[in-house]
């Protein structure tokens, strides 16, 4: 519960990209504990750094930035309108509930739009535009009043909050990627008391939402040889989702490993090896170039960086409803701590002929049976 209290402080932290740094003060008290050190950057990258004099250096990143919105006009009634931070669908938008985030506090307000029973025959098969839209906040008085409190460019996130379905799963808003932050801080804690050769730099990443930015500078600085990037991915186990173009992944299933041009051969294999010897169920996904995650910016580092990437499958994803299993975000953190473990000096990432095929599928149904036909 404690662990889970963390995630829930890291979702109601206001964090949409440039603005990351309550939801990085949750991280820095959620690590400071367990790491030997931790510290801010100039960009607002937070890191937590284990076992600092250990080699090789390995980075974990996973980006507590979420997409949002920023105040852009007020007009003479007092409706405030704004433009995107991150990728939206417009037509979700609508009707939401949002925070509007001042230096006064956050002003809860509505999006709002012409109900349909007053819309022209025309206007209703109108696309939704962002920038038709505005936050009603309820201020009375006009401008003047709504600019006492609100700044143009004051950021604005989606209100709706942490809420538990069946089971073990959950939905909010700002999942991605705050669950991947947050399996980066469970991996600090589950590090805590191992002996690691590495030297292991936990960093809560910013600025992934507009160009992976955060990860570009962390990469460098910490100047690791080894990385692994810890997002979100797509599920593909409800209506509508293309298993032939996004693979089959399913809530519940465990995370999932990718294999393709953004991830080291030698790191992909590690991660599933380490996976089926601790019966942490995974998945597989693949990408033929880049991944639009931090591996991207990772794995251009200075000289370059053997990376990894583990997704948590979610549904709905840059919604105020995005679902995932707790449990495969667990089994992120402890796939992360037990790779860690196994990585030492003399483990050679350069791509060789050895691990060119070095392909591990994930556990089977099957695989019982093949072992009692053995006996």
């Amino acid at each position: 519960m404690e662990q889970l209290q963390v995630l829930k402080d890291l979702i109601d932290a206001p964090s949409p990209s440039g603005f990351e740094q309550p939801a990085q003060e949750v991280y820095r008290r959620a690590v400071e504990p367990f790491a030997d050190e931790v510290h801010t950057d100039v960009l607002g990258n937070a890191y937590a750094i284990v076992n600092p004099s250990g080699n090789p250096k390995i980075m974990l990143a996973g980006h507590c930035d979420e997409i949002g919105f920023l105040v852009t006009y007020i007009n003479g009634d007092g409706y405030i309108y704004f433009g995107s931070i991150g990728g939206h669908d417009a037509s979700i938008t609508v009707g939401q509930r949002v925070f509007v985030h001042t230096e006064h506090g956050p002003l809860l307000g509505v999006i709002g739009k012409k109900p349909i029973h007053l819309m022209e025959e025309e206007e209703r098969g109108r696309k939704t535009i962002l920038h038709d839209l505005f936050i009603d906040i309820g201020a009375l008085g006009g401008k003047a009043a709504v600019a006492e409190k609100v700044q143009i460019g004051d950021p604005i996130t989606y209100a709706p909050g942490f809420a538990t379905l069946s089971g073990d799963l959950a939905v909010s808003h700002a999942f991605d990627d705050k669950v991947g932050a947050f399996a980066v801080a469970e991996t600090v804690r589950l590090l805590k008391g191992k002996t690691l050769a590495a030297a292991v730099y936990a960093v809560s990443t910013v600025q992934e939402e507009i160009g992976l930015r955060g990860a570009r500078t962390s990469s460098y600085l910490t100047g690791a040889t080894v990385g692994i990037a810890v997002d979100v991915g797509f599920a593909t186990d409800y209506p509508g989702m293309n298993k032939n173009r996004v693979g089959d992944v399913e809530i519940g299933k465990g995370p999932t490993i990718c294999r393709g041009a953004n991830i080291n051969p030698q790191v992909y294999k590690m991660l599933c090896e380490t996976a089926r010897d601790l019966e942490i169920p995974f998945q597989l996904s693949s990408a033929g170039g880049g991944t639009g995650t931090d591996a991207n910016a990772m794995q251009l580092n200075q000289s370059g960086m053997a990376t990894g990437l583990i997704s948590i499958p979610l549904r709905y994803m840059h919604t105020p409803c995005e679902l995932v299993s707790l449990e495969d975000v667990q089994n992120t953190a402890r796939l992360l701590a037990a790779f860690i473990e196994r990585v030492t000096p003399d483990v050679d990432f350069t791509p060789s002929m050895q691990n060119r095929h070095s392909g591990v599928r994930p556990p089977s149904k099957n695989d019982k049976k093949s072992e009692e036909k053995k006996d």
